[in-house]
C-alpha cells in the first residue's frame, strides 16, 4: 500500500502559516480554465479558508475548503516579493 505524503492535518497548519499573508491562489476550473489571482488570506476557519482578492472587480469564488487544495485542484502559495529590498 502506497503512503500518502500529505493529510488535511499537514493542509490545514500550511495555510494557517499563510494567516494574514499575500498569497498567489492557482483554482484549476477544469477543461483547461486555470484561474490566477493575488489575494490576502483573510479567514482560516475548520472547514474551510477565505482569501480577499487585491482585485476589488473580482466576481471569483473566494472560500476554499482544504480538500479542494489536498486534491490538488486549488494551489495556495506565497505572495512573491514585487521589490525585494
Amino acid at each position: 500500500m502506497i503512503k500518502p505524503r500529505h493529510d488535511i492535518a499537514n493542509v490545514k497548519r500550511t495555510i494557517a502559516d499563510y494567516f494574514q499573508k499575500q498569497v498567489d491562489v492557482t483554482v484549476n476550473l477544469g477543461r483547461n480554465k486555470v484561474l490566477m489571482f493575488c489575494g490576502k488570506l483573510s479567514g482560516v476557519y475548520p472547514a474551510l479558508f477565505t482569501v480577499e482578492p487585491d482585485d476589488k472587480n473580482f466576481l471569483g469564488k473566494t472560500s476554499y475548503s482544504y480538500a479542494e487544495v489536498l486534491c490538488g485542484s486549488v494551489s495556495v502559495k506565497p505572495a512573491k516579493e514585487a521589490n525585494p529590498s
